[in-house]
């Protein structure tokens, strides 16, 4: 099954699981305001990341130098922004674990050397030499 489709389907009913869960244990009113305060959190949380990523970027370009882990970076801040403002909490934990630069790294460097990986594997070719033969040639099999 596609793992976008599953993740659609799973997603939803981890988060009604811990609504439940959480609100039983300290209330309604407490597991809402814990929701809110989260997003807060996060998105001030992850606007600071955004502009750390933003200067680090700019000190790359002044050098001349690409500054790829810092764009790939930006995406992924962003990405845990909008996991971030969706409610839930298993989505605030992914989001706060993608926000925090030392969890990031980790996880770009893994999903890194996976695409690394794949890439080297479509580069298996073979080069090689052709020479088109006419139908009247005597070279012809």
């Amino acid at each position: 099954m596609n793992s976008v489709l599953l993740s659609i389907i799973l997603v939803p009913i981890v988060e009604i699981y811990l609504f439940i869960k959480i609100g039983a244990k300290i209330g309604a009113f407490n597991t809402i305001l814990l929701i809110f305060i989260t997003a807060i959190t996060g998105i001030i949380y992850a606007r600071y990341e955004g502009l750390n990523t933003l200067r680090s970027a700019y000190s790359q370009m002044i050098k001349q130098e690409t500054p790829a882990y810092e764009i790939i970076s930006g995406a992924a801040i962003a990405f845990a922004a909008l996991l971030l403002i969706i409610p839930g909490f298993a989505t605030d934990i992914i989001g706060f674990l993608i926000i925090v630069p030392i969890t990031r790294k980790l996880i770009l460097g893994k999903v890194s050397t996976k695409f690394k990986k794949k890439e080297s594997d479509k580069n298996n070719f073979i080069d090689g030499e052709f020479e088109d033969i006419e139908d009247d040639d005597e070279r012809k099999i």
